[in-house]
């Protein structure tokens, strides 16, 4: 027999019955029930029931047992008696009378219990992640991780796609966020940096020739940390095509997208065919480029209702700018006083001055507005915006006004609010959309010029000869111009970025010249990439869904800690590890570093 094990914890059955194994593991609860203990023996694999009574030959070392210790069990299978099986396990039905016990892992007191779902402190988890990971819940999201990459990566070679690696120590970027540097001994003085992506490296991929490229790509970036982003690292998928369209791009990663999620949604319906929403529609109507579909509130634009009406506040904002306007979130099912002024509260406590809103009920066979608003505006005008919005007795709507540029910040998650507290959000759905059509260059008023509204290195959507021939000073034509973009959005959270990459100098010269960089600029940041790109390269796009994201939707999580083997900390610390960490006065001089710390307050 094995040394360690005949069988793992997960697999006896009714037909191992009588048989003599042996399984190693960890002792993941123990119960005494009347001098007969009861042993539920844990691997990878799962969970087998192991007995031991005072009639066992092992019984007083199955006594001395504690929780965690890794033991290797000798025993003989047997039908658990009536009424004892464990329909939830698949080794339920049976169970293993222990014979002998040889103890190959004691263990000191826990800091954390593995048995169990509780919640337990951030520092603790992560500082013992070892233990978290053995608790079922993040296990479980582990191993789909590595399956639903497995999948991934099936799916992409079977799309004609090919697995490249891209490297690890590169240049710094001057664009994006902040570059985690690696300093060189070799050179004194110089830098590596982690990729933020690899994104330069994939399209020189094409450049070189290659026609699919595909990666599990490891991307670094010193940010701050959010639920949906890892502080440090994160994993996503990176795609690269040659000689294509948008819609190729579309038609190449939605089956891949669409096929995960339906491979691992556990039952729960996926988007089939995901629309196309153009970026200014998506914050029109939700409020955001990075719509939640399933909540099924769109926004409408009710300006001419208020024109000169009896409601002088709002009417006063529309004639104070042609640009503002008055936006209207309905609330089916939100037509009480008592919400309203939930909600105006909500809003007072978002640093607004409030919410102005129509309520709606039945009286004598007729629907009427009741509120402030409907007050001032009559039942004329109330009963036309009802109709608009196709709102009935019982529902309600809400209004924001002024620039939509300005309280877009505010009206989006107003809608998710909404949604949420009268569960409108249909959650066991994967929804997903495509937002297109992103502006390529925006205003700054900061800086009081043009600047790339997005990603500067994607191909405007216009005809090459017609973008050369642009007059920078048609500021109303360069920002109404459109970039070849586009976000994949699901349940609300953006999984990716992507564009059809400008791959012609001269169109890369003539962009960035309107967003007020000189071709010196241009040639000292990116010279390289220019250099590429002049030497024949060919039309190329791609997009770079993020992996822990998918998987964080997937395992139903909110917060990517979840779902990552060994994550950090909101402070970017990995606290198992001791990272960072000080190094040697020797490490600094092999790298002719000296070090210039902040003074402690």
């Amino acid at each position: 027999m094995h040394r360690y094990r005949s069988h793992t914890c997960g697999a006896l059955r009714d037909g191992d019955i009588g048989a003599v194994v042996r399984l190693s593991g960890w002792c993941h609860r123990i119960r005494d029930h009347g001098g007969v203990l009861f042993i539920d023996l844990r691997d990878h694999y799962g969970l087998t029931q192991v007995v031991a009574d005072p009639d066992s030959p092992a019984f007083k070392v199955a006594e001395t047992l504690r929780a965690e210790w890794v033991v290797r069990i000798d025993g003989k299978v047997r039908r658990r008696p009536g009424g004892t099986e464990n329909a939830d396990l698949p080794t339920g039905a049976v169970e293993v009378y222990i014979s002998g016990i040889e103890v190959l892992g004691p263990a000191a007191e826990l800091p954390m219990p593995v048995f169990g779902e509780q919640e337990y402190p951030e520092e603790i988890r992560l500082k013992y992640r070892f233990l978290d990971l053995r608790r079922e819940r993040l296990h479980a999201n582990i191993i789909k991780r590595g399956q639903i990459i497995d999948s991934i990566r099936r799916r992409m070679r079977e799309g004609g796609f090919f697995e490249f690696q891209t490297p690890i120590l590169t240049a710094s970027s001057p664009e994006g966020a902040r570059d985690f540097l690696v300093p060189s001994r070799l050179h004194p003085g110089k830098f590596y940096a982690l990729p933020q992506a690899p994104q330069q490296f994939k399209q020189l991929t094409m450049i070189a020739g290659f026609d699919r490229y595909f990666q599990i790509a490891p991307c670094f970036r010193d940010e701050d940390a959010r639920a949906d982003r890892s502080p440090g690292e994160f994993y996503q998928l990176d795609v690269e095509m040659s000689f294509v369209t948008q819609d190729d791009v579309f038609g190449a990663v939605e089956p891949v997208m669409r096929g995960v999620f339906e491979e691992f949604a556990g039952g729960k319906p996926v988007t089939p065919k995901f629309p196309l929403i153009p970026y200014r529609e998506a914050l029109a109507k939700y409020g955001t480029d990075k719509p939640d579909l399933r909540n099924p509130i769109e926004m409408q634009d009710v300006s001419e209702h208020f024109r000169g009406a009896g409601f002088k506040l709002f009417a006063k904002i529309l004639d104070a700018n042609p640009k503002n306007r008055v936006w209207a979130i309905p609330a089916p099912g939100g037509g009480s006083r008592a919400f309203c002024d939930r909600m105006n509260s909500w809003a007072q406590g978002e640093g607004q001055p409030g919410l102005g809103y129509i309520f709606f009920v039945e009286e004598g066979g007729a629907t009427l507005g009741r509120g402030p608003v409907a007050n001032n505006v009559g039942p004329e005008r109330t009963d036309k915006l009802r109709t608009q919005l196709g709102l009935k007795a019982g529902d309600a709507v809400f209004f924001v006004a002024g620039d939509p540029n300005v309280f877009v910040k505010f009206a989006g998650p107003a809608r998710t609010k909404i949604g949420e507290d009268l569960n409108l959000i249909a959650k066991d759905q994967f929804a997903f959309c495509w937002i297109v059509d992103f502006p390529m260059y925006e205003w700054s008023e900061e800086e009081k010029k043009i600047d790339f509204s997005h990603n500067p290195f994607s191909m405007p959507n216009m005809e090459p000869d017609a973008f050369l021939a642009l007059d920078g000073s048609d500021k109303d034509t360069i920002l109404n111009l459109k970039a070849i973009q586009y976000d994949i959005v699901c349940n609300g959270i953006e999984l990716s970025s992507g564009a059809i990459r400008n791959h012609r100098p001269d169109v890369m010269k003539k962009a960035f010249a309107i967003a007020g960089y000189s071709e010196d600029v241009l040639e000292a940041k990116f010279g390289g990439m220019l250099r590429a790109l002049s030497l024949g390269a060919p039309p190329h796009g791609g997009i770079a869904p993020g992996i822990d994201r998918i998987v964080m939707l997937l395992c139903g999580e909110e917060n990517l800690r979840e779902v990552v083997l060994f994550p950090m900390n909101q402070r970017a610390e990995d606290l198992l590890m001791g990272a960072p960490s000080e190094v040697t006065a020797k490490q600094l001089r092999e790298l002719h570093i000296r070090l210039a710390l902040p003074e402690k307050s």
